[in-house]
Formats: structure tokens, C-alpha cells, sequence
């Protein structure tokens, strides 16, 4: 019984210890990929929470222009609409079968101790409630604990403690994800409590597999203050990534170019904030305008400069090479391939309509998500369950997504969620009139603000535009 019991123990260890080496790892400074070979994060971040429908097109835009990864915000429910873990694996998926790595963060946690949100502890809840689909996708994903978890009330302690106890409770669950743990002061960290307590929450990691975030803005105004904080890391053999930058912020010049640049110099990565959808007062700090691929001054900053985006990404050798270093992937950024096959091909060349996004149907399985041709494919009867026998009665609008059949929009969005998905409220009425709540803003919906008729807004948690800003369009 006893001999039974230490080989039980052994073979659940050697078990643990291949989770580990499963996915990603840290050495020194360096984020390596399931094949160890050296990953730098060159990516954006994409408000999924607030903008549910963009998310697919984001992906596939910030893809094609090569980001590598994409972290991604999503709400545990204490102050937004909780992401629901059907959602979370769609945007594995969604990535996966784009070559991007998955940076998962909870943004309820911003700024706690001087503003109402979520506790770091209710981040790690979420991640525990959601564990089935992160599980496996260690190659994939990278979780992010909780965004800016600490304003500029709380202590040092009160940062430190709070991510060895969130740490601990994450490796004691079995999750063996590389972690992202954000810096205290909105991720500024100004008073350095990151930096001074960074090696005493790293050693707390039983698998010491911890990436840290800065997040840069009007703290770092030039290159000597980007410079002194990253070679600080690199002195201390420590990973980093900026996680969240851009050129100004609420109008204050930010050193973004310095930050890409020493970024590419000590081999950190960086993740602009954010593709779009921001606040009026803080537009500036959109990648793209309104949703679509055209660049902002910023976002040509991040993606064309010498050493931004464009230039300097490199995909994950997990989409480029097998598992023994041999490369057989496209390399292309989109794994969204019509195919070749012809009626007589069974699935080979088919694809599926998830949720607004295209994927091929796996040719090996039926029953779940597979990994084929070095893409994502989604198994013929799991896509007959979502797109059901309702679709066809129903229709599709012009971005892939259903319309609703049922449910009507309660915020007056222009979106509803049946069936475990987003659906589009049917603009036409029986007369064909036009629903007034909704702005079709060059290809984009965006609800129409209550409390204003010009100019853009933000009510309900989300951009609004005026009814006399929509019908300008053109003019």
C-alpha cells in the first residue's frame, strides 16, 4: 500500500512536471514557447468586454498586419457583463487559427483601493470557474491575473502579498499557464513597487513561470524614464513586457517611440492599448478609426515605425514549426483558408461559421476542436450545434453573425445573445423603416446616444453617437 502510494505520487509529479514544460516558460529575461525557443510579444490589445462583435474582425485585421499576440480584455461580471467561458474558447480559437498568442486579462480589477472594482481575489475566482477551457492551452495562452489590480492607494505588502496568493492559488488548482502579473499604480508603478518586489513574487512561484507588465503612460515622457525601468529588469534577469502604452495620454505626450525602441534593444515585448473603441477624451489612443484597418497616427507609430509591429514580429515557433523544430507552417498570420476540396472530399476544404468567424471543419473528428494543416479546425458537429437548425429561418447579416430570431435588445445596441451567442437585432421593422437606436457608422454598429444628437458619447458603458453625427456620413 505504501509502495503503492509513492509510485501514485511519483507518476502525479512526473505528470505536474510535463504540464509545466507543456506550454510557455520563462529563462532570465526571455519568454520561451512550448518549443523553447525565444517569443516576443509584438501585438495590441482588443477591448473584447465593451465590444463583443468587433472582436473577430479585430483579430483578423491586427493579424494581417503581423502582430504575434493579442491581449485580450474581458469582465469576471463585477463591473461589466461577465465573458462567459464559451466565450473565452471562441477567443483562443479566434486566435489560434490566426497564429496570435492569447493574453487573457480580467479589467474589473483596474484601479481597486481607489475606486470601486473587483478584488485580485475575485480575478482568480474567474479563472478557476472558467479552468476547463484554459486547460490544454498552455501553448496558447497567457493569463493575465487581473488589469492595474492596484491604484495608488494600496501598500507594497498590500501589491505583493495579493499576487503570491493569487500566484499560489492558481498552480494549487493545476493551471500552469505562464502568468502576467501587472504593475501597482494603474500599472505605472511609479513608486517602483513592481520593480523593488518583482524577485520576492517571482521565487513565490512554484514553477517560476511569471512575466511582469508595466503599463507606459504619462510617467514615462522620455526616453531616460522607458530606459531606466526596462534596464532595471534586465539587471535584475527578470522578464518584462509593456502591456499597455501609447503615444499620449488624456493629451500628455507619451515616449511610445522610446518605448518601442528599447523594447526591441532588450528583447522585452511590448502590447499597444488599443485597437479601438475608446473614449471620446481618449481617442487619440485608437490603433485603427472606428473599427476598421485604417491606421490612426498612433497606430502607424506602433505598427510602421523602425521597430514597431510590421517590422519586428515574429510568429510563435508553435504555428511555424512541429515539435521537433521542423518547419512545416504557413507563417501567413491567418488561418482562415477556403481549401481546395471538392464534393467528393468529405470535409477537406469546408468551413464553419463560429460565431462570425470562419474555420475550417476538421477532417480527423467530429465531436470537438482539432488542430490540422497547422490551423485550428472546429469538429462538423459541434458547428451544427451553434448554427442549429434556426439559422437559415433566421438569416445572417453582412458580418457573419446571426440575426436574432427571438430576443430583442434591451440597450438598444443593435445586438442580443441567443443560443450562447451574439445575434444582430433585425434593423427592419415591418415596415422597413430603419431602427433608430442603431448607427451603421461606415460598416460598424454603434447605438445611438440618448442624451446628446451630435458628436460621440459614452452611456451604457460604451460609445454612443449622435443621431445628427450619424446622418452626416458622407457629407
Amino acid at each position: 500500500m505504501i509502495r503503492s502510494v509513492k509510485t501514485l505520487l511519483a507518476i502525479t509529479a512526473l505528470l505536474l512536471s510535463f504540464s509545466a514544460q507543456a506550454g510557455f516558460s520563462v529563462s532570465g529575461t526571455q519568454l520561451l514557447d512550448a518549443n523553447d525557443n525565444p517569443f516576443v510579444m509584438r501585438g495590441v490589445n482588443v477591448p473584447h468586454a465593451w465590444f463583443t462583435h468587433q472582436t473577430a474582425q479585430s483579430f483578423e485585421n491586427a493579424a494581417a498586419r503581423g502582430a504575434n499576440s493579442v491581449r485580450v480584455v474581458l469582465s469576471n461580471g463585477v463591473l461589466w457583463q461577465r465573458t462567459s467561458a464559451a466565450e473565452v474558447a471562441d477567443i483562443i480559437a479566434m486566435a489560434k487559427a490566426r497564429n496570435m498568442i492569447a493574453v487573457l486579462e480580467i479589467h474589473d480589477t483596474t484601479g481597486w483601493g481607489e475606486q470601486t472594482a473587483s478584488t485580485l481575489a475575485q480575478a482568480v475566482d474567474y479563472w478557476l470557474d472558467i479552468q476547463d477551457v484554459l486547460a490544454g492551452q498552455e501553448r496558447y495562452v497567457i493569463i493575465n491575473i487581473g488589469n492595474e489590480p492596484f491604484g495608488n492607494g494600496p501598500s507594497a505588502n498590500d501589491w505583493t502579498d495579493g499576487h503570491i496568493t493569487a500566484i499560489q492559488r492558481l498552480r494549487n488548482a493545476g493551471l500552469s499557464h505562464t502568468l502576467m502579473v501587472d504593475a501597482a499604480n494603474w500599472g505605472q508603478d511609479w513608486e517602483q513597487i513592481m520593480l523593488n518586489n518583482a524577485p520576492t513574487v517571482f521565487e513565490a512561484d512554484p514553477e517560476r513561470n511569471i512575466v511582469f507588465s508595466v503599463h507606459m503612460y504619462e510617467v514615462y515622457p522620455d526616453d531616460a524614464a522607458v530606459n531606466s525601468y526596462l534596464s532595471a529588469f534586465q539587471d535584475m534577469n527578470l522578464p518584462l513586457v509593456i502591456g499597455e502604452f501609447a503615444a499620449d495620454h488624456y493629451g500628455v505626450a507619451v515616449a511610445a517611440e522610446a518605448a518601442i525602441t528599447r523594447a526591441e534593444e532588450y528583447g522585452y515585448g511590448y502590447l499597444g492599448w488599443s485597437w479601438s473603441g475608446n473614449n471620446p477624451e481618449l481617442a487619440s489612443l485608437d490603433i485603427v478609426y472606428n473599427f476598421s484597418n485604417d491606421l490612426t497616427p498612433w497606430g502607424e507609430l506602433l505598427f510602421n515605425s523602425t521597430n514597431g509591429i510590421s517590422h519586428t514580429a515574429q510568429i510563435a515557433s508553435i504555428f511555424t514549426e512541429d515539435d521537433d523544430g521542423n518547419g512545416n507552417g504557413n507563417g501567413n498570420g491567418n488561418g482562415n483558408g477556403n481549401g481546395n476540396g471538392d464534393e467528393d472530399s468529405g470535409t477537406e476544404g469546408q468551413q464553419c461559421n463560429w460565431y462570425g468567424s470562419l474555420y475550417p471543419l476538421c477532417e480527423a473528428q467530429d465531436h470537438s476542436w482539432g488542430w490540422e494543416n497547422n490551423q485550428s479546425c472546429i469538429g462538423s458537429e459541434i458547428c451544427q450545434d451553434i448554427v442549429g437548425d434556426t439559422e437559415p429561418a433566421c438569416g445572417t447579416a453582412d458580418n457573419g453573425y446571426p440575426y436574432c430570431c427571438d430576443s430583442s435588445s434591451a440597450t438598444g445596441d443593435g445586438w442580443g445573445w441567443e443560443d450562447g451567442r451574439s445575434c444582430v437585432i433585425n434593423d427592419n421593422d415591418d415596415n422597413g423603416d430603419t431602427d433608430p437606436t442603431t448607427c451603421d457608422w461606415y460598416g460598424s454598429l454603434f447605438p445611438m446616444c440618448q442624451q446628446q444628437s451630435d458628436g460621440w458619447g459614452w452611456e451604457n458603458e460604451q460609445s454612443c453617437i449622435g443621431v445628427n453625427t450619424c446622418n452626416s456620413q458622407g457629407n
